[in-house]
């Protein structure tokens, strides 16, 4: 019985989809108009550190931070992914892709 309820609770660990399990979220579509605006409203704005280097190979904090935030926003979203991280609605999301991102505080 034990060993029944090891074996479904990690099943049920490895099936849960987090930011943390994952090494990288899925590559954001060429010509993606939400991902490129992200990049060039963070970019305007001059948040610091954006242009360093993120954990995730080949990318910079900021190009992590907007494919983070682009893969976690629902498909039917159509606003700025820069803004929405700003925005009190977007403050969870903020917090995750900052942390994949290895930015902010």
């Amino acid at each position: 019985m034990k060993r029944t309820l090891l074996v479904a609770a990690a099943m049920l660990f490895a099936s849960t989809s987090s930011v943390f399990a994952a090494d990288e979220y899925n590559t954001v579509p060429t010509g993606a108009p939400q991902y490129k605006q992200c990049i060039a409203y963070s970019t305007k704005l001059g948040w610091e550190g954006g242009n360093e280097k993120s954990p995730i190979k080949g990318q910079t904090k900021v190009q992590a931070f907007c494919t983070c935030m682009w893969n976690e926003t629902p498909d039917d979203f159509k606003g700025n992914l820069a803004k929405l991280a700003d925005s009190p609605k977007g403050k969870t999301i903020n917090k995750m892709c900052e942390k994949y991102a290895d930015w902010g505080e």
